[in-house]
């Protein structure tokens, strides 16, 4: 449309023109104030305001003008922490006397010692101390004092891939230049179950079940074949998911448990890539790496104390392997421990930077955000390790790197350095990665196919499954998974 020149006219089209852009920045003004009142209540839940917090959320809501996604966000919100005060269920003496089951003769001069060092994770909650549930657990993994007192005489138990092994050196026999990936591979059949409590839902409700499932990934895990599902009727997310699943439907029945599970075979292999310090250049940043060296909030933000981190680790260094080298021995100095839910944190990275110790997927985020913030490209990857000869399975998290001119290469910061006078072995998980784990996800935090109506129990990670039903998100306190697994060489 053309404006005309009489000044009554213009007049008028200007007068229309500033509605509108008063109009816009007003809406620019209102959700600038949703996105700031969420971050404030936020930052009053992670400062263990909670009463503030609701009052808050309960003030928002109210507004019948509220955005839709501010409502959502809001409404998880509140969601959140409900799960942190499940998470954090103890007072000081249930934490005594869940201590005094390992250590009959606890005395209160050590607790007050433990506790001032921080080794029990606690929140204040309205001024009410609360900790951590497994906190007493956890204990043993953070102070040798602790673990010399603990009665039991049984090791604290760790997957038999965290210890140098046979099958490290059956993978570096096998790797040579240009054959670095399907190595020591081996054959599984896999069955994954999901089941919700009886009466979790009212009779006749449709539940909605997402399983973890694997995708295809050359010379890491290939022959994907699904077998069969309960109930029927499967809907096989495609390839492209980077969270991949199996979705299913069941109607609940009273007094029982509504009970999904998948069956499906693959291979898995092993990889070893031998990185030479002096053939590595800095990387060209492509469209498509672009992603992997960018924050991408909330669990990647290169906020101050991680520059300060990095400069303190890094220094001068250049060279993108040393640098990486220098973040992963880091990193991997952070003790592991028992984790709290993964939604209920604001800021993953930060929180294992300051939390005196961290769980696979925590360190994992770490040490992404800190090679990232370094130019170097990195990415996630997470699923189910498992054995062979005994009944271990967990859940575990590791990423990959981007090294020039090599490409991206594996790093598993959890198992770490591995006590070894073989320094191909003791280093072996930068750069290399055993064939004992099925890779469910390429990303973190990604959308599943077909969509959850709402949010999830793992805003994160994808390994145990999801579930809900019209009523509303399924929680993990509202059901249980499992994980069985027959393996065999694959040339078998």
């Amino acid at each position: 449309m053309r404006l005309s020149c009489t000044p009554i006219r213009l007049a008028g089209a200007l007068a229309i023109l500033c509605a509108c852009a008063i109009g816009s920045a007003t809406l620019a003004v209102a959700q600038d104030a949703s996105r700031a009142s969420v971050t404030d209540i936020v930052g009053s839940i992670d400062a263990g305001q909670f009463a503030a917090a609701e009052s808050a959320i309960a003030k928002a809501l109210a507004d019948e003008k509220i955005e839709a996604s501010t409502r959502d966000a809001l409404i998880f919100e509140r969601e959140r922490m409900r799960r942190i005060l499940l998470d954090f269920s103890l007072d000081e003496a249930a934490l005594k006397a869940q201590l005094q089951k390992s250590i009959p003769d606890l005395d209160d001069a050590e607790f007050a010692r433990w506790k001032a060092h921080g080794l029990f994770e606690r929140q204040s909650i309205d001024g009410l101390t609360l900790y951590f549930n497994r906190a007493a657990s956890n204990l043993f993994r953070l102070s040798t004092e602790a673990l010399a007192r603990r009665s039991e005489q049984t090791p604290l138990r760790d997957g038999p891939m965290e210890a140098a092994n046979a099958h490290h050196r059956e993978i570096l026999d096998a790797a040579a230049p240009g054959h670095e990936r399907g190595l020591a591979s081996r054959k599984l059949k896999v069955t994954q179950s999901l089941s919700l409590h009886a009466d979790a839902v009212p009779a006749g409700e449709t539940v909605r079940a997402w399983i973890p499932y694997p995708r295809a990934l050359p010379g890491q895990q290939d022959n994907i074949h699904f077998i069969e599902s309960t109930p029927g009727k499967p809907v096989i997310a495609p390839e492209s998911a980077l969270q991949r699943t199996v979705y299913l439907e069941k109607k609940a029945e009273a007094g029982k448990p509504t009970k999904f599970s998948i069956s499906y075979e693959l291979t898995v292999s092993a990889q070893s890539h031998a990185i030479d310090a002096d053939k590595v250049v800095a990387v060209k940043i492509t469209p498509e790496l672009a992603p992997f060296v960018a924050e991408r909030p909330p669990h990647i933000v290169f906020n101050e104390a991680l520059r300060l981190f990095s400069r303190q680790i890094v220094g001068d260094e250049k060279n993108p392997w040393r640098i990486a080298q220098k973040l992963y021995a880091a990193v991997d100095q952070i003790p592991w421990a028992g984790a709290r839910e993964y939604s209920t944190i604001s800021n993953i990275s930060d929180y294992a930077l300051h939390a005196g110790h961290a769980d696979c997927g925590q360190q994992t985020l770490l040490l992404m955000t800190l090679l990232r913030l370094n130019g170097i490209p990195s990415r996630w990857q997470s699923g189910m390790v498992y054995s062979d000869g005994d009944a271990y399975w967990n859940l575990h998290d590791w990423g990959q790197l981007y090294i020039a001119p090599y490409g991206w290469i594996p790093m598993d910061v959890t198992s770490g350095r591995l006590h070894s006078d073989d320094a191909r072995v003791a280093g072996f998980y930068l750069g290399g990665l055993d064939a004992y784990r099925i890779t469910f996800n390429d990303d973190y935090g990604r959308d599943f196919i077909p969509a959850k109506t709402f949010f999830r129990s793992e805003t994160v990670d994808l390994q145990r499954g999801e579930a809900e039903w019209n009523g509303g998100n399924l929680y993990f306190d509202q059901w249980d998974y499992d994980f069985n697994w027959q393996v065999r060489p694959a040339s078998h």
